[in-house]
């Protein structure tokens, strides 16, 4: 099989039936063999029982329905883990992402070896301050902390090639940083394409402000699991035993002091450099533990999906 569409939603029973048309005339008007998996993250418009409709009546139309709602990133992987085409598409289902886009993301990952391909939404129909602005600004700080110059993380059009898809693990919220974590899994071929962006048609946004916050609390998580993920030892051993060797350093010296300097002096116990290589030393003896188990932790981790599907369609 060409082509595998993947499509989180949540409640988008409106643009369903217009998006599946409009995707199956580009892909039979291209004469690609394809698949469309559409997954259910836990709507309550009826937007399943559209699916469903679709499914009796298109063969390449596919479908799974979680309980409830878990989130884009746990759909995603649902949809990769089904996912039979030689290359991914992952687009959303609110008809702002334009499907006759996919022909050229199939040519760039197909034919010039591309691991993958991130849209680039250049112009935006979005409000310029609850979205725009903070996008870029959230862009920019993706940019400069994982070193890929892509111009749009959080664009919901990519191309992969299947192998990507297949070894790289998206939980939490980490769907803003799947260029990131494909980076980090050994794919080094990730290219960008300006894409069209249109305005919504139907329905409110399923994300509000807050997302950005998010995003910038998992950017911090993904840096730090990219550079420490495999070894969190290297981090929190040596943080602390740097902090045991000042605490050691500041009893050495407070022993010289009382042995040999002021015999007759105040307690140890009075002065602040006590206290100081007091705390330092359990400081340290402490990130060294969270080392330590991290590393444990690391080294048992089992692979769990986060998420539990209710209904499966033509899988």
């Amino acid at each position: 099989m060409q082509l595998s569409i993947v499509i989180p939603l949540l409640n988008e029973k409106e643009s369903l039936i217009e998006l599946h048309d409009w995707i199956a005339q580009t892909m039979q008007s291209n004469h690609f063999l394809y698949e469309i998996l559409f997954i259910d993250d836990g709507s309550t418009d009826g937007s399943w029982e559209t699916i469903e409709k679709l499914s009796a009546e298109h063969t390449p139309v596919k479908g799974i329905r979680f309980l409830k709602n878990y989130g884009k990133s746990q759909a995603l992987h649902a949809g990769f883990a089904q996912a039979q085409g030689e290359v991914v598409i992952t687009m959303d289902a609110d008809l702002q992402d334009n499907p006759e886009e996919i022909p050229e993301l199939y040519n760039l990952i197909k034919n010039e070896g591309f691991d993958l391909i991130s849209g680039w939404k250049k112009k935006r129909y979005d409000s310029v301050l609850s979205k725009n602005m903070p996008s870029k600004l959230f862009n920019w700080a993706a940019r400069k902390t994982s070193g890929l110059k892509l111009h749009d993380f959080n664009c919901g059009l990519k191309a992969y090639h299947s192998k990507v898809v297949k070894n790289i693990e998206v939980s939490g919220d980490m769907h803003r940083y799947i260029p990131v974590l494909a980076k980090n899994a050994g794919f080094q071929r990730i290219g960008e394409k300006v894409v069209q962006h249109q305005a919504r048609k139907y329905g409110t946004t399923k994300f509000g402000a807050e997302r950005f916050m998010k995003g910038f609390l998992d950017l911090m998580t993904i840096w730090f699991v990219s550079k420490f993920g495999r070894q969190p030892m290297h981090l929190f051993g040596a943080l602390g035993v740097l902090m045991f060797f000042v605490g050691f350093a500041f009893s050495i010296y407070l022993g010289i002091d009382k042995l040999f300097i002021h015999k007759t002096g105040r307690l140890i116990t009075d002065r602040p450099q006590f206290y100081i290589a007091l705390t330092s030393m359990i400081i340290g003896t402490q990130f060294f533990l969270a080392g330590f188990l991290g590393e444990i932790m690391v080294r048992s981790k089992k692979n769990e999906n986060t998420y539990a599907i209710s209904k499966k369609i033509n899988l």
